[in-house]
């Protein structure tokens, strides 16, 4: 990018910035742009913790929720690669006792492309109405403390019964916690240490992690509500613009050794270590997948009538696929790759542009799904054209 371009997007971002934090919008947040395979900004805004007036740094940890997805999903994928997993093989294979049925009892198989797609029939408990089976079964989300081992959770989340035949539907669920096990069964290691071979470590992103030491300092979580900012503290209950449930966080289950590692949702770390893993992915795996894999990772197994929110976009193993830019009046091409992190996150991959764009907030719902993240895109955008 032409150095007066970079230099107008930059400004533009910290208005969007200084504009967010002054409305109580965000508290603070980090966000990185990539260009041609070039870091053209990294950005650091606002409070990494309002009550101590600490400054939002470039290297702040956050808490990544569902950023987590993506990174699960190719660890997955090195592993199919290298010929110990198979896509399209039923997954008792590897997790015999992960046997859900459908309503009227029958017991379909789930293939490994099933779980990646979120075409499982598996559900999220905040998806789901209070008194219902994952509410029932105490089934965690993975946000939450419960004191839990993978394997215990998943044989509560076995217990009940799939929304749709596998391969029929879309509904976005535990999924990726399953998979999470299954690369525990295949590697025979925990999930950390499994992701820590297969991704964080052979692709050098040294802030990826599944807890911290209690002495290290990770971005505080806020709520904003009502013009306001409200730190988000133990077991706090936030209702989704657009969920049947509250979702419980536990801020503190990034330091906790008691609770299991959740492949949806259980990561920390910094934004330039996620821009590099998803510059990895843009490149054809950064070298650590063969051109077909890669290629798999960023198409739309599922389509746009498939998902059932008609909104332009499919889906595919990594998140959301645009499928149909002109009715998100998005300047991003088709085939880019987006999702976000309920703690406050949102991500995208736009291939034809060459372009990767990392936004970390440790503010939920406006960093995930509120007029911040849209603002960041179409500032960059603009910048590009």
């Amino acid at each position: 990018m032409h150095s007066q371009r970079r230099f107008d997007l930059v400004q533009r971002l910290r208005h969007i910035m200084e504009s967010a934090v002054n409305e109580a919008r965000v508290a603070g947040g980090v966000v990185v742009v990539a260009h041609d395979g070039q870091v053209i900004v990294e950005e650091a805004f606002g409070l990494e913790n309002v009550a101590s007036n600490t400054a939002m740094h470039s290297q702040a940890r956050f808490r990544l929720a569902s950023v987590t997805k993506p990174i699960i999903c190719f660890a997955a994928l090195r592993l199919v690669d290298a010929g110990r997993l198979r896509l399209d093989k039923p997954i008792t294979r590897w997790l015999p006792y992960f046997r859900p049925s459908l309503p009227d009892g029958s017991i379909p198989d789930i293939t490994l492309h099933q779980l990646l797609t979120h075409t499982s029939g598996l559900s999220y408990g905040f998806q789901e109405a209070a008194g219902t089976e994952y509410h029932e079964l105490k089934v965690s989300d993975g946000l939450d403390c419960a004191g839990l081992t993978l394997e215990q959770n998943l044989e509560r989340l076995a217990m009940t019964k799939l929304h749709f035949g596998p391969g029929t539907a879309w509904k976005y669920s535990l999924a990726i916690d399953v998979i999470g096990a299954i690369i525990e069964r295949v590697t025979g290691r925990s999930l950390p240490h499994a992701i820590d071979e297969l991704v964080t470590s052979a692709l050098e992103l040294p802030s990826l992690a599944f807890n911290v030491p209690v002495d290290v300092a990770l971005a505080v979580p806020y709520v904003n509500c009502e013009q306001k900012l409200l730190e988000m503290e133990e077991s706090r209950m936030v209702t989704p613009p657009d969920g049947v449930n509250a979702i419980r966080f536990s801020p503190g289950r990034a330091y906790s050794t008691s609770d299991f590692p959740s492949g949806g949702a259980g990561m920390v770390g910094t934004a330039i270590d996620i821009l590099r893993f998803l510059e990895a992915t843009r490149t054809d795996g950064g070298g650590l997948l063969t051109a077909e894999l890669a290629h798999l990772m960023a198409v739309p197994h599922v389509t746009a009538d498939m998902r059932g929110q008609k909104d332009g976009w499919g889906f595919g193993y990594m998140g959301a696929v645009l499928m149909e830019p002109s009715i998100l009046n998005t300047p991003q091409t088709i085939g880019t790759v987006e999702w976000g992190g309920v703690y406050g996150h949102n991500w995208f991959v736009d291939r034809a542009a060459a372009l990767t764009v990392v936004s970390l907030t440790n503010t939920t719902w406006e960093g995930v799904g509120g007029r911040f993240p849209l603002d960041v895109r179409d500032a960059v955008y603009d910048a590009l054209n």
